[in-house]
């Protein structure tokens, strides 16, 4: 006998890790959101949870995606992709 209920897929969560200035606008290091979505999905979901400071960071920051640098905001991000936001750094 089948089941009659149709499956469901959820889209693996995503881990995003903050560094410098974002950390510091986030209040953490890392935290996990949900998948199935792109970057500026993802953005503005963080921004919406975090406030005018992070999304201030978010604005001018550089993404890295599983290690890669995200030049396509839109496209959607992998299953259980790491994400890192990088705000801009002084020095040299």
């Amino acid at each position: 006998m089948t089941d009659p209920t149709p499956a469901t897929t959820v889209a693996a969560p995503l881990t995003v890790r903050y560094f410098a200035g974002a950390r510091a606008a986030a209040g953490r290091s890392e935290e996990t959101v949900p998948g199935g979505r792109s970057l500026d999905d993802v953005t503005a979901d963080l921004a919406d949870r975090h406030g005018d400071r992070l999304a201030a960071v978010l604005r001018v920051a550089s993404f890295l995606v599983n290690g890669i640098a995200c030049h396509d905001r839109r496209t959607p991000l992998p299953a259980g992709a790491t994400i890192d936001v990088l705000p801009p750094f002084a020095g040299g």
